[in-house]
């Protein structure tokens, strides 16, 4: 990281569990500060205790998701949207069917068309664009589904999962079905765009390329390291998957 790049805020917690309730409360704040907020969102292990802490949110302290717009990552190609292996499936089942969200409001990519590039962009443009983006890494640094190899200036598009990410997400379908080979994602400079981006990082898997992406070259290689480049990252993480990162940036 050169000296010329923004430094993140990094938040390193004992525990996920802790590190979930905080990403949960800094996406309460901004609700609760400006309730029309534009949030981008995620799937994955380690937001599920991100959107459990959110439901106790709601249920608990009364907060509310009726004025939220939000804007999913990505989506498997192939899927049928009530497909309980789909994000959108993900996402009713752990978030929007628990609070007051307004579905009229609630966007996922579109898997099935070729087309959906060009409409995502355009539906976050008309939506003002993304206030605060939630994103998690893969272990070999993708966000989103921008694999190894996405350039910085790509959209919302159709790409090729690679085959460590499929293994990876084979626990997440039922035994013997087959991974899509092609999903739906937003792009490294759609992300990019975000006013702000949260990123949440759990467990010794991620160890390797979270410290990589902090604090390597800046490079499609890792495409999280082009988080290098925005102003406003907060990067909020356990002790697990801060154990690589340089003691300069723990601070």
């Amino acid at each position: 990281m050169s000296s010329s790049t923004p430094m993140p805020e990094i938040r390193v917690f004992p525990t996920a569990e802790e590190a979930e309730i905080s990403v949960a409360a800094e996406l309460g704040a901004q609700l609760r500060a400006a309730p029309a907020s534009v949030l981008g969102l995620a799937t994955g292990n380690s937001m599920i205790g991100v959107y459990r802490e959110l439901v106790r949110l709601h249920r608990d302290e009364g907060l509310s998701f009726a004025g939220m717009t939000s804007f999913n990552l990505d989506e498997y190609c192939g899927l049928v949207a009530d497909d309980p292996s789909s994000f959108a499936a993900y996402m009713h089942l752990h978030l929007f069917d628990l609070v007051d969200a307004d579905t009229s409001k609630l966007h996922l990519p579109d898997g099935n068309s070729a087309e959906a590039g060009a409409a995502y962009e355009a539906s976050i443009t008309a939506a003002g664009g993304i206030e605060l983006q939630l994103l998690g890494i893969g272990r070999n640094g993708h966000i989103g589904f921008n694999e190894p190899g996405s350039p910085q200036n790509s959209r919302t598009r159709i790409v090729e999962l690679a085959q460590r990410t499929r293994e990876v997400n084979a626990a997440d379908f039922p035994p013997g079905a087959e991974v899509p080979h092609h999903a739906v994602t937003m792009g490294i400079a759609t992300i990019l765009d975000s006013r702000r981006i949260i990123l949440l990082a759990t467990g010794a898997a991620k160890a390797e390329a979270l410290a990589d992406a902090m604090s390597g070259a800046v490079r499609p290689e890792n495409p999280a390291s082009f988080l290098q480049t925005h102003p406003r990252v907060t990067l909020v993480c356990d002790e697990a998957a801060a154990a690589l990162l340089p003691a300069q940036l723990r601070g």
